[in-house]
């Protein structure tokens, strides 16, 4: 139901986005004990103010009620994606191509869950499509079908740590 309910989602919330000068860029739909939590983070050239959120939300809320996707209880959350934003489309592997990332993954991959460095390349290879992040001098090929959650490395929190 998570993948179906997360595309349904995408394909109402996008056009409001839209409507309202925004992008949206990530939904995230988390099952809690007695209702979902749906994430959505907008976008924007110019930057995202809260009336942007509010007006997406208010306009989505309605559409979500009618559409009845969750089959119950929802809590309805829309945010700019702030520093270390969520990566998962296509161009924003592309487009945040040398900055630092931090990748989860759903399978070990060289014995490891959790990745941290530079997105070096975004390739489709033979059909996959391929995540490649360099760390501590390893370059790790991450099939993008395995990334449960991708996010920028928020500039500000790298530096605390070099």
């Amino acid at each position: 139901m998570y993948g179906e309910l997360k595309d349904k989602i995408w394909e109402l919330a996008g056009p409001v986005a839209e409507s309202e000068g925004t992008e949206l860029i990530h939904v995230e739909c988390i099952k809690m004990h007695s209702r979902w939590v749906v994430r959505l983070f907008l976008d924007k050239e110019t930057g995202v103010t809260l009336d942007d959120c509010a007006s997406v939300s208010n306009q989505l809320g309605d559409i979500l009620d009618v559409h009845d996707l969750t089959r119950g209880p929802y809590t309805l959350e829309v945010s700019s994606p702030g520093p270390d934003r969520p990566i998962s489309r296509d161009e924003d592997f592309l487009k945040y191509k040398g900055r630092r990332i931090r990748i989860r993954t759903s399978a070990k991959i060289d014995g490891m869950k959790n990745f941290q460095g530079t997105l070096t390349d975004y390739t489709n290879e033979d059909g996959e499509k391929i995540v490649r992040l360099e760390a501590a001098g390893t370059v790790y090929a991450i099939p993008k079908d395995q990334v449960i959650k991708a996010n920028l490395v928020d500039d500000a929190e790298e530096a605390l740590y070099r």
